[in-house]
């Protein structure tokens, strides 16, 4: 009986004493918060009334006069590129400086005046891997780390100070410090969203940070300290001293009613190394590639005015560079290879069926070869690009406006912002149209190689003694037009030129 009387006693001092309910809990836990700040030595807010106090408009305004200036020398420096490019040039190896001047635009193309494509390929490929084997694992992180740690400052020093300062006292200007300010109790709920703010980035800011490297970044990107470091370390010492008190967090936790609140503090986690290391190396790439460009630009202009005495060279009428207008304001790739396939016609049709047709039929009609198949893959070859050339007429004309597949063309790409599927259909139709003038070019090409191989073979048994491949020689001279030696030589050289320009565009292929 005793027992019974014990459980129940226990049971009804329970109910009196304690509750399971949260908002009994919440409100006994927010009392003890609000016992702690009366304590505190800070004097910014009064629990009783939930009321700011004029010491914490000071406390703000003494960080704000530190941080003034800072907050236009360092106003969008999380976007600034040149930032980020100081930090890591100011942390490069005497050995990387080197290389960095090396590997720029200017130095690239004056070593390339003098140096092959190729070796210049080989040069920059290695002073690159050296360049970025100097950035070993602890050297990237302290990089990293800096930056983070610079931005975690700049996002402290453009927190809003004024708007909160002008909450305590109106009449506060902006960056103006001979104003002596006259704060006023203010109700708190007024500043709780500006507390949890601060909060956040005051609680970032890496308080053992390597605050004389940073600020050398700063004064380098600036030309200008962003605060006297001497004001920054006691900024800094302060702010610890306020982290280690839980005393902000106890103001915002009162005030929100919310006593399991905790600050959330700003992360930033930027490898601005690995970007550097890749925009480097893809500028230098760029740089070689234009060199490269360039030298081709430049052998193509030389190879078509030697071959066709001009560098206008304009024989299609449709498969031609206005056409690829209407494609590229669809995103479409258009005709590929409008240059070459107007250059091969031109030959084909400028030079081919005037002077290497007039030096064939003297060798192929009036030549008497002492073994009759050694002529055939010349002949193959010469009928060959006389159909090539008519082939790639009729190639041109089936893309007029029109003609069937030029219609068709001009059809679907009216439709192609409507239909997605006629999209696809262009593209197919387009790869086909570019396979074939490829294969024109290529097929093209080695019809020319056979020939000069040919025309070098006779030239070669006109001038030894005795001719093994043409026996009637003499009556060759006879009827040829001009002296044979001179008239293969030429024929040859505009043939090697013409295939050494469509190997400048077909190599790649």
């Amino acid at each position: 009986m005793a027992t019974d009387l014990g459980g129940l006693f226990e049971r009804v001092f329970g109910i009196f004493f304690s509750s399971s309910d949260p908002e009994v809990e919440k409100r006994r836990q927010l009392k003890a918060i609000a016992k702690d700040l009366a304590k505190s030595k800070y004097k910014w807010y009064k629990p009783h009334s939930e009321e700011a106090l004029p010491g914490m408009g000071k406390f703000f305004y003494e960080i704000y006069k530190v941080v003034g200036a800072a907050q236009v020398i360092l106003a969008n420096a999380s976007q600034s590129v040149v930032l980020r490019n100081i930090l890591v040039e100011m942390s490069l190896s005497p050995n990387q400086v080197k290389l960095k001047e090396r590997l720029s635009e200017e130095s690239v193309k004056e070593r390339a005046a003098s140096t092959s494509p190729k070796e210049l390929g080989l040069q920059i490929k290695d002073e690159l891997g050296a360049f970025m084997a100097d950035f070993d694992g602890e050297k990237i992180k302290k990089i990293d780390t800096w930056y983070s740690q610079l931005q975690l400052m700049a996002n402290f020093v453009s927190f809003d100070f004024l708007f909160l300062l002008k909450k305590f006292d109106s009449g506060i200007p902006e960056r103006t410090f001979n104003y002596t300010p006259k704060y006023e109790t203010i109700r708190g709920e007024y500043v709780l969203e500006d507390l949890k703010d601060f909060a956040a980035v005051a609680y970032s800011l890496p308080l053992d940070a390597e605050w004389s490297h940073i600020f050398a970044f700063v004064k380098e990107f600036r030309e200008v300290e962003p605060v006297a470091m001497g004001s920054w370390n006691k900024l800094i010492n302060a702010l610890g001293e306020l982290r280690r008190s839980g005393y902000l967090e106890q103001v915002i936790r009162h005030l929100g009613k919310d006593p399991a609140y905790t600050v959330r503090p700003v992360t930033v986690s930027e490898r601005i190394v690995d970007t550097y290391i890749q925009k480097m190396k893809t500028q230098t790439e760029m740089t070689v590639q234009q060199i490269q460009q360039d030298n081709k630009n430049s052998k193509v202009n030389e190879l078509l005015r030697q071959i066709f005495g001009t560098e206008s060279i304009v024989r299609l009428k449709n498969y031609a560079e206005r056409a690829n207008a209407g494609f590229e304001k669809k995103m479409l790739g258009g005709y590929l290879y409008v240059e070459e396939l107007n250059y091969m016609k031109a030959f084909l049709i400028d030079y081919f069926k005037r002077d290497i047709r007039s030096l064939t039929d003297l060798f192929l009609v009036r030549g008497k070869w002492s073994i009759p198949t050694m002529s055939t893959g010349y002949s193959g070859s010469f009928h060959a690009l006389l159909e090539l050339s008519d082939e790639i007429t009729a190639f041109d004309d089936s893309l007029a406006e029109d003609d069937d597949l030029g219609a068709k063309l001009r059809t679907m790409l009216s439709r192609a912002d409507r239909d997605k599927e006629v999209v696809k259909q262009i593209r197919t139709q387009l790869k086909d149209i570019n396979e074939k003038a490829l294969k024109f070019l290529s097929t093209g090409t080695q019809h020319l190689i056979i020939i000069a191989r040919n025309l070098k073979n006779i030239l070669e048994d006109y001038e030894k003694t005795p001719h093994g491949l043409i026996s009637n020689w003499k009556e060759l001279e006879i009827n040829s037009e001009r002296p044979i030696k001179e008239w293969v030589v030429a024929v040859y050289k505009q043939i090697y030129s013409f295939v050494m320009l469509m190997q400048l565009y077909l190599k790649n292929e």
